[in-house]
């Protein structure tokens, strides 16, 4: 089996992972829980796990010199955790909805900037 088909078979088993993981979640959990700010953290998160293990499984060779950005992914997991805990810390289910937006929007930006920086090297 050549070398080079490796790696794509590693990325598409990955795919299929994440895509089964999404469809437990959409197909167990009942339509109010999808208005609930847990719900929309859980998927953001899926997704920025996608982009991670797409950008590990792109590196494996050590050549490429993208970073993700750590602190903009330790501050997702900080807001998802807050928006998690909200109800035993007493905060507002306005606050927690703002502790979901702002971890969804951190990992939108990790994402992106990784995206960004693929499209970047490809291009070169």
């Amino acid at each position: 089996m050549p070398t080079s088909s490796t790696p794509r078979r590693k990325t598409v088993i990955a795919a299929g992972l994440l895509c089964g993981v999404l469809a437990v979640l959409v197909t167990f959990t009942d339509r109010k829980a999808f208005f609930s700010p847990l719900s929309v953290v859980i998927i953001a998160a899926v997704g920025a796990a996608a982009v991670l293990l797409q950008l590990r499984f792109n590196n494996e060779d050590g050549k490429r010199t993208i970073h993700p950005p750590v602190w903009l992914n330790i501050l997702g997991v900080g807001f998802a955790i807050a928006a998690i805990l909200s109800d035993r810390l007493h905060f507002s289910a306005q606050t927690a909805q703002i502790l979901a937006l702002a971890a969804v929007g951190a990992f939108a930006v990790s994402s992106t900037i990784i995206l960004q920086a693929f499209r970047k090297q490809r291009t070169k």
